[in-house]
């Protein structure tokens, strides 16, 4: 399957060269990446269950802004696609007032909420557009880009709420306000990888405090979350676990506040973070080596648990397709939630950004390409034949995807952190063609599609 797969990719979808010309005949058929941004990512997806139809109108949202950042690394690999760089800029302009100081929501609102760390990373897009603008005489735009991102990362650095000194994980930002000395392993792609781009684009090179705490926010969860009998993170962790908005944490050793499952997105959101961060972070500075080697640690974690069948991996982990919730659900406080018998299943957002990480990781020399690229490859594969669907119209959908999921706060007993509620809770059904499965698979189409050309 493989070899048929990559010889589309070679003839069909990125075109053949004349002889004596030099030059490349229009493609047959577009790309997976482009196939997938002509059927969702310019519009037509689902951000946690709410429908957009374009992404030039959608607002801030981190999951408009993942669709947005991942039609934008397309962009760079397909320049002669003006209308994907349109799109970003529209998406950005929608909610960018005209200096850059001031982003706001789909209500009006200012979108950047107190110590939210959701929030953040729509603004990845802004680096590219503030290069772009610049190339293109447009200092004016490219200011507002800038002035905008220097916004997010100032008030992370300085405005965001961390756990306390005298406290495990002293210095680690708060996941939201309303979980108090919480980390999850999703916050670390929310919030790192605009903070260490910024470094790279606008900081000063001698700030090597800014990095140091850029690689204490992954020394920090990868200390308390690693499980190193299954090589693989807890979902979250709370330094508090007797806080009552972190009733789902563990109250005892080992693994003291930590949740009590390792779920996919989570860990994809941890594992690109990590690979987005490195590729900026100076290999000279002193955390560098030992970010890095949490990086190959997740990576060899996840080749553990790649399902050898389909080559991708579950919304569970640890688990195959036997494992089920047990018709019983969860009680809390003398109520009962997340009953039902549903399966494990194969999920697409997580093996998509597995992939991508995996694939963008090798590019830039931080894993190794004999090791891993076998992995990423049937991984890739695994993707087009598991989760893609075509349709009649001619466009792609992608099926099997979690909608969303997390961790209490105490006012949601609900979302205990337990199989049951990975597999049956009310906010984590199966879904298709949403953002975070849309991004995902562009990202890591275009890094597939980068190695062909």
């Amino acid at each position: 399957m493989k070899k048929l797969i990559v010889g589309a990719l070679m003839t069909g979808l990125f075109g053949l060269t004349s002889c004596g010309t030099g030059q490349k005949k229009e493609a047959a058929q577009p790309s997976y990446a482009q196939q997938m941004i002509a059927s969702h990512g310019l519009g037509d997806f689902y951000c946690n269950r709410s429908y957009h139809d374009s992404l030039r109108t959608v607002m801030w949202d981190y999951v408009s802004g993942l669709v947005a950042n991942a039609v934008l690394q397309a962009w760079t690999l397909y320049p002669q696609h003006e209308e994907y760089y349109q799109a970003v800029k529209a998406f950005a302009d929608n909610s960018t007032n005209a200096d850059g100081t001031q982003i706001t929501n789909a209500k009006g609102q200012n979108a950047l909420r107190p110590s939210n760390i959701d929030d953040l990373p729509a603004g990845n897009v802004y680096f590219a557009l503030y290069e772009e603008e610049m190339k293109r005489g447009h200092e004016q735009d490219a200011q507002r880009y800038k002035n905008a991102a220097t916004m997010i990362r100032q008030k992370l650095k300085y405005d965001h709420q961390r756990i306390a000194a005298g406290l495990p994980g002293e210095g680690g930002f708060f996941h939201k306000a309303i979980y108090p000395n919480q980390m999850w392993l999703d916050g670390l792609f929310m919030g790192s990888p605009i903070y260490a781009r910024w470094q790279h684009y606008f900081g000063d090179e001698a700030d090597n405090e800014s990095w140091s705490d850029i690689a204490h926010q992954f020394k920090t969860i990868h200390r308390y979350t690693y499980d190193a009998d299954k090589q693989l993170n807890y979902h979250a962790w709370s330094a508090t676990p007797e806080d009552e908005n972190s009733f789902w944490a563990r109250r005892e050793e080992p693994h003291k506040g930590c949740s009590q499952e390792f779920w996919g997105r989570g860990m994809g959101w941890y594992f690109a973070a990590l690979v987005d961060v490195l590729e900026y972070m100076p290999r000279t500075h002193a955390d560098f080596p030992a970010v890095h080697d949490i990086l190959r640690q997740v990576a060899a974690g996840l080749k553990r648990w790649q399902d050898a069948d389909s080559g991708v991996w579950y919304q569970l982990l640890q688990y195959d397709a036997t494992r089920c919730a047990d018709g019983v659900g969860d009680t809390i406080g003398g109520q009962t939630y997340n009953v039902g018998t549903q399966p494990n299943y194969l999920e697409a957002s997580c093996s998509g950004i597995f992939t991508y990480a995996y694939l963008k990781g090798i590019r830039l020399g931080l894993l190794d390409e004999t090791e891993y690229l076998p992995v990423a490859e049937k991984a890739y594969n695994g993707l087009l034949q598991q989760f893609i669907r075509p349709r009649e119209d001619g466009k792609i959908d992608i099926i099997q995807t979690c909608a969303s999921a997390g961790l209490g706060p105490a006012k949601d007993p609900s979302r205990t952190g337990t199989a049951n509620y990975y597999l049956a809770g009310k906010d984590v059904t199966v879904v298709e063609n949403e953002g975070k499965a849309v991004g995902t698979f562009i990202m890591a189409s275009v890094e597939w599609e980068r190695r062909q050309q």
